[in-house]
């Protein structure tokens, strides 16, 4: 087995704009297995000052490739110390769930090109081609009248579920959106859900809450910072709508961690990116802790190129599925000018993984 690390930067269409930052470029670090017969492909993607993992570019390059240089020599993944560099578990897991499941007919995943084979990963009705996983619609912030314009370009697009990120500029200019977009639109129209990446501060989150939540907000992620789950607590009790913790997940790999957490916490939903949040496997068992706790989830990408956005559509179709009714998170593959082209496709809101979505690249 030989292992290369290929070190990638992808260009925003347009800034991704969050209350931690605006990106407009976005760097990834691409795995690729192979045994001469057959190929895997996996992506690395750290998020600066976000990721527990996100070390300096060529010290993660270092790390990660201490890692490929062990997985060569054993064939297997050392779990127990990759769980603290998630973006790295989860490309290897990648890399060798699509090798696992590729046939030596198939064209190396490192190089995929119109005709390629959809890296597979789990044999599911998505993998397949034979269903589609519904997506919400993502509204990036900006100026106020940016973001009312991406809002309509989302409706027209037919979209009945909408993610706004707020917490970046006035809170009453997000709050005017929001009361716009439930002016035209019912709840039972529109699912709106939030995203404030942590923006609110304690003392302002719970009367911020209660303003938004007259517009009948299916949940806010995030609303404060990561790591105070004392108050987080006091507003998952006192406030009225629900809250889904995204952030605060970072970081927790062991599962009686995990379970402490959830059950001081009692957040109504979490959300997953598998880059962050533990790899495969990591979702996996947030998943099945949630459950136990009568806690829901749903799994978004976190910004990776196609090869990591395949991936997560793969495991949301393996844990979730078949027929996925709650929309997922998995829009983010036309945010870039050159991504890498691999046949996934957005139609009617859901992302398709069909040899006929080659001529309609996400």
């Amino acid at each position: 087995m030989t292992i290369t690390i290929t070190e990638r930067v992808f260009h925003f269409r347009q800034p991704a704009g969050t209350s931690r930052g605006i990106y407009t470029e976005r760097r990834s670090w691409l795995v690729e297995v192979t045994d001469g017969r057959r190929h895997g492909l996996g992506e690395c993607a750290p998020l600066p000052d976000l990721s527990c993992d996100a070390l300096p570019p060529h010290i993660y390059k270092e790390v990660l490739r201490r890692f490929c240089d062990e997985v060569e020599q054993t064939g297997q993944l050392p779990l127990d110390r990759l769980r603290d560099y998630p973006s790295m578990l989860f490309g290897l897991e990648t890399a060798l769930l699509s090798a696992a499941h590729a046939t030596p007919c198939d064209s190396p995943a490192g190089h995929p090109a119109p005709g390629a084979v959809l890296p597979r990963l789990f044999d599911t009705p998505f993998s397949r081609g034979e269903e589609g996983i519904p997506i919400n619609g993502l509204v990036w912030m900006g100026r106020h009248d940016e973001m009312l314009r991406r809002m309509e370009e989302k409706l027209q697009q037919g979209y009945r579920c909408v993610k706004l990120k707020v917490g970046a500029i006035s809170f009453d200019e997000e709050l005017d959106l929001v009361r716009r977009i439930r002016e035209r639109f019912s709840h039972r129209e529109v699912e709106l859900r939030l995203d404030a990446n942590g923006g609110f501060s304690p003392d302002e989150a719970l009367y911020r809450l209660e303003l938004l939540s007259q517009y009948a907000i299916h949940s806010i992620e995030q609303p404060i910072r990561q790591k105070q789950w004392g108050l987080m607590a006091e507003l998952c009790r006192d406030a009225p709508l629900p809250i889904a913790l995204d952030e605060e997940l970072i970081g927790l790999n062991d599962p009686e961690q995990k379970r402490q957490m959830l059950r001081i916490v009692k957040p109504a939903y979490i959300v997953l990116k598998p880059s962050l949040h533990g790899g495969i496997e990591g979702c996996r068992e947030w998943i099945s802790i949630a459950r136990d706790e009568g806690i829901g989830s749903w799994i978004t990408s976190a910004l990776e190129s196609n090869v990591g956005l395949n991936a997560i559509a793969q495991l949301c179709s393996a844990v979730y599925g078949p027929h996925i009714t709650m929309p997922q998170g998995l829009g983010t593959g036309q945010l870039f000018t050159d991504n890498i082209a691999l046949p996934l496709a957005i139609r009617q809101q859901q992302l398709w993984a069909t040899d006929a979505a080659l001529t309609d690249f996400v």
